[in-house]
């Protein structure tokens, strides 16, 4: 089991538990190589994902999860609910509940909503993005994806490029990764980088540069980010096609990177700006893997917290 009812993000995650997610990961990416791929560990139980804001990827990998486990989906979108007749955030938790709901997987615009959900339900919550401040189970399974490519994390560098100030994603990543001993560059536009750095992540493992060659240069893994157009409050770079020019990553500046360096991106992705379309579909890309190991990832994490281990 975790720590706690909750998972709500990786700054506050003790090592143990992040590791304890890992480790059980790995089980379950046998599960998913299975060609029966379901289980019964979580039969009876059932997990509701509240989205209040659009998703492909998290949505459809913890409702993956939960079904190979054996547990019951229940999905509710504010654009199809009585959400959208003015129903409160916690009128519609409660509501929820009552109907036997035993883990809220909630993404929501505003940052906090899913800790202010787990003070109000005895249900557990998961964080499934929230605003600008985290998206831990992304964190989780790149932490996966880089641990089983690699063989390791402490030590690993990693050069995250992009829109670092809006991402909830940058933050979940440099949390888990300082954590579990990698070091991290963060580079992009001085507009887009995230005020007070320094307090970001551990034991000093974080830096930041303007420069791209700079932040590539040695790295084990470029993790890109997209520009995240839809939470800027004002233009913070002069055009896009500038920005894809001094900070758009492609086969000749990845070769700033070790030979053998990884490119990650949790997508949806921009081709053409933030990453080239040859990039994105190379062999060097392990994007996809990605994708797949979110489901073992967020397998792992509803295990962890339905109390699977008693089955």
């Amino acid at each position: 089991m975790l720590a706690t009812k909750d998972l709500l993000g990786l700054q506050t995650m003790s090592v143990a538990d992040l590791e304890r997610v890992l480790e059980t990961a790995v089980a379950m990416k046998e599960i998913l190589a299975r060609p029966l791929r379901k289980v019964p560990t979580l039969r009876g139980r059932t997990v509701c994902t509240l989205f209040y804001e659009a998703s492909t990827r998290t949505r459809t990998s913890f409702e993956t999860a939960a079904r190979v486990l054996s547990a019951d989906v229940t999905s509710i979108s504010a654009q199809s609910s009585s959400i959208i007749k003015g129903e409160s955030f916690k009128d519609t938790l409660l509501t929820l509940q009552a109907t036997g709901v035993d883990a809220f997987i909630i993404r929501h615009h505003m940052a906090g909503a899913p800790h202010y959900a787990a003070s109000l339900v005895s249900a557990g919550v998961v964080n499934g993005g929230d605003g600008m401040h985290e998206h831990p189970t992304q964190g989780l399974l790149d932490l996966f994806t880089i641990q089983e490519r690699l063989g390791r994390l402490e030590g690993v560098k990693v050069a995250i490029v992009g829109d670092s100030l809006h991402s909830r994603v940058a933050r979940s990543n440099v949390w888990g990764l300082t954590k579990l001993g990698a070091h991290v560059t963060l580079c992009g536009p001085p507009t887009m980088m995230p005020p007070a750095v320094q307090s970001l992540g551990e034991c000093g493992r974080v830096r930041v540069t303007s420069n791209l060659c700079d932040a590539l240069d040695g790295a084990d893994i470029v993790y890109v980010l997209r520009i995240q157009l839809e939470r800027q409050q004002a233009a913070l770079f002069p055009s896009v096609r500038e920005y894809a020019g001094l900070f758009g990553l492609n086969s000749d500046a990845l070769k700033r990177a070790k030979p053998d360096a990884l490119v990650m991106h949790p997508g949806p992705m921009n081709r053409g700006v933030e990453i080239s379309a040859e990039l994105a579909d190379s062999d060097r890309a392990v994007i996809l893997d990605q994708v797949q190991n979110g489901v073992a990832v967020r397998m792992a994490v509803l295990y962890l917290l339905l109390g699977g281990h008693e089955h």
